[in-house]
């Protein structure tokens, strides 16, 4: 006889059947556990297909001995989508265990919005802001066993290979084969947000599903229907929504949006400061006149139009503020203190009087 059991958490992915009747037990180990490895757990995954990849991955003896263990364990049902490290040749009560136990995930990676692909230096105070290759890095180092951590190093080289191979979507593309520095090309195609990767894949293998995942939450923004509200294409969004996120706070952000289109409508230089630190990669409020004067592929103090590429891994909202500005006729806009309020304005007489009324030392350089 078959007995369906369903275990329903409030954010569980569990659904399993059982089968009984049965006159010998499922085969199962003795134990003690082994050599360390990886188990994934996919969206969407039935009882039967986790099971199965314990048993295939040498974690348990038989799936059914997994199910049969599962079904003791009410924590089961908490279980998330993610990567866990086990062990081999674990009895199958250990391995339910290990499982449900918050040190078992591994591979999760939490990007901020406005996150860069490099490490960044704060000018006042020196602290470095830790990129999406470092959090990438380390969580490849949760896997134990003497495997080796995918470096720094690495994933920056293997970033500056080639586009399609890496998972670029077929709209950032074109784009993206143009960056002058290679090293940079994939800039805001890894997203904001939470992800889960295979602490064990290859540097390559990681970066590719972080943009083909990226890809997908950034599309599902409209981003590849908005166009007529904006007059950019999709790459251009995705560079304009960057300088949204470094330049405003949430509230502002389609304000901002609409100052960057009105610019580029008149052929007007952006002159966004955020821009000159990404080349530098280096943060602070000011920057000094000798890098405002240097010419390079995103600094928009000495070229106009948009940078060659995002500056920064924008989030949802401030994707969707570039996909849909706010109307009106601004120009100009100035934070004048730590708390975020801004003045914006169409007249730049109007913008430097906005400027009088700046906070001290608020936008003073580091340097």
């Amino acid at each position: 006889m078959i007995a369906l059991v369903v275990l329903v958490g409030a954010a569980g992915v569990w659904a399993f059947s059982a089968f009984r009747g049965g006159p010998e037990p499922a085969a199962d180990f003795a134990g003690p556990g082994g050599a360390t490895v990886v188990v994934a757990v996919q969206p969407g995954d039935t009882a039967e297909q986790i099971a199965g990849e314990m048993a295939d991955k040498g974690v348990t003896a038989s799936s059914a001995a997994f199910y049969e263990a599962a079904l003791q364990n009410s924590a089961i049902t908490a279980v998330q989508p993610g990567y866990y490290r086990l062990q081999e040749g674990l009895p199958a009560a250990d391995a339910v265990a290990t499982l449900v136990d918050p040190a078992a995930r591994v591979g999760q990676i939490q990007i901020a919005e406005g996150r860069q692909l490099h490490d960044t230096t704060d000018v006042n105070t020196g602290a470095v802001r830790k990129g999406i290759y470092t959090l990438i890095s380390e969580a490849s180092c949760a896997v134990g066993d003497g495997v080796p951590c995918v470096t720094y190093q690495q994933l920056d080289e293997a970033g500056a290979g080639d586009p399609a191979e890496l998972g670029v979507a077929d709209w950032a593309r074109d784009a993206v084969s143009r960056v002058p520095d290679r090293d940079r090309q994939l800039e805001g195609l890894i997203a904001a947000g939470t992800w889960n990767v295979d602490p064990s894949a290859s540097p390559a293998e990681m970066i590719r599903q972080l943009v083909t995942e990226s890809a997908e939450l950034y599309e599902s923004t409209g981003l590849l229907e908005t166009g007529a509200n904006s007059g950019l294409d999709p790459y251009q969004v995705l560079v304009a929504a960057s300088l949204i996120e470094r330049e405003s706070l949430p509230q502002d952000f389609a304000k901002v949006a609409r100052v960057i289109l009105n610019r580029l409508a008149i052929g007007q230089k952006l002159e966004f400061d955020s821009t000159v630190n990404y080349a530098l990669d280096t943060t602070e409020v000011a920057t000094t006149d000798v890098d405002r004067g240097t010419v390079t592929p995103w600094n928009t103090y000495a070229s106009e139009g948009l940078p060659a590429t995002p500056i920064c891994s924008p989030g949802v909202g401030a994707v969707q503020a570039a996909e849909n500005p706010e109307p009106g006729n601004w120009l100009y806009f100035v934070t004048i203190n730590a708390q975020g309020d801004t003045l914006f304005t169409d007249n730049y007489q109007t913008h430097l009087d906005n400027i009088q009324k700046v906070e001290g030392g608020f936008l003073d350089s580091g340097r």
